[in-house]
């Protein structure tokens, strides 16, 4: 039988934003101060190494995993599931009381959230399996623009929220708001394939490894520029608050002769932070 969850006191908001495509050493290297605030940064491991497969998986309750040694995988799991009682502010979450849907946006529904979500990749589209749910469900009018995305985040006195919240300034081609479209770097084969879905792909080029020391460079400075927006989210939060910040997936720059992440088995590619932590 599934477990009985039971509310300790006032449920804690919970906010779980995925940084698209960061990959763990870019968000090292980007030194960032406010979200460290949360608590330590760790490397994880996703489950996937794609948009769509990762989301939905972080949304069953397992966010990327630490990888340990001589365990059981059953008990990592059950262990990974407790985690929400700390995330959520209650007790008896675990793999049952997910049952039977084993999807976490309709359970929150059921205990009594409002539950939301605001994707800045197409492939995570409102049309998509993912959308159940949900109150609300939204693709952003625009792939890279993290302050709109908070400027939706509202939070009710009746009950407590939740958001998934998805950014895209850490995806290609690692553009801030504002930065004009003819600045983005252009990769052959890979810039504008949504619209080119059923052309004919052409043949990459060798890679130049400044160029791709350049992306991922870029990927660093999204990271630095999102922890300003993340020092004013902390400012404006409820204080029962609990916010985890993650990636769905990592990305190659190069390394072995591959630029992104997919259809490839990598580390790096797998490779991802997570930190969290509760604004009191």
């Amino acid at each position: 039988m599934p477990s009985e969850f039971t509310r300790e006191s006032s449920l804690n908001n919970y906010l779980l934003i995925v940084f698209d495509s960061c990959r763990y050493d870019s968000f090292t290297a980007a030194r960032p101060r406010h979200m460290k605030k949360l608590g330590r940064v760790e490397r994880r491991w996703s489950y996937a190494s794609w948009t769509a497969p990762s989301h939905f998986n972080l949304l069953t309750g397992l966010l990327p995993h630490s990888s340990p040694k001589r365990v059981w995988a059953s008990e990592y799991y059950k262990a990974d599931f407790l985690k929400f009682n700390e995330r959520l502010g209650g007790t008896g979450i675990d793999f049952g009381t997910l049952g039977p849907a084993l999807y976490l946006p309709p359970f929150l529904q059921r205990i009594g959230y409002a539950t939301h979500a605001r994707v800045s990749l197409p492939v995570l589209n409102e049309h998509t399996i993912l959308n159940t749910g949900f109150d609300s469900y939204r693709l952003m009018p625009a792939h890279n623009d993290f302050a709109a995305i908070l400027q939706e985040v509202r939070f009710r006195e009746d009950k407590p929220s939740f958001y998934l919240l998805n950014v895209g300034e850490t995806h290609y081609p690692y553009a801030l708001a504002g930065e004009p479209p003819d600045r983005w770097p252009k990769i052959s084969g890979v810039h504008g394939v949504f619209k080119r879905w059923n052309a004919k792909t052409p043949a990459i080029r060798m890679f130049n490894p400044a160029k791709m020391a350049e992306l991922r460079e870029r990927q660093i400075e999204a990271v630095r520029f999102l922890d300003g927006a993340i020092e004013r989210l902390l400012d404006t939060v409820p204080r029962n608050t609990y916010i985890t910040i993650t990636s769905d997936h990592g990305e190659l720059f190069g390394e072995d002769g591959y630029f992104g992440h997919g259809p490839i088995q990598h580390p790096k590619v797998l490779e991802v932070p997570l930190v969290e932590g509760k604004i009191r």
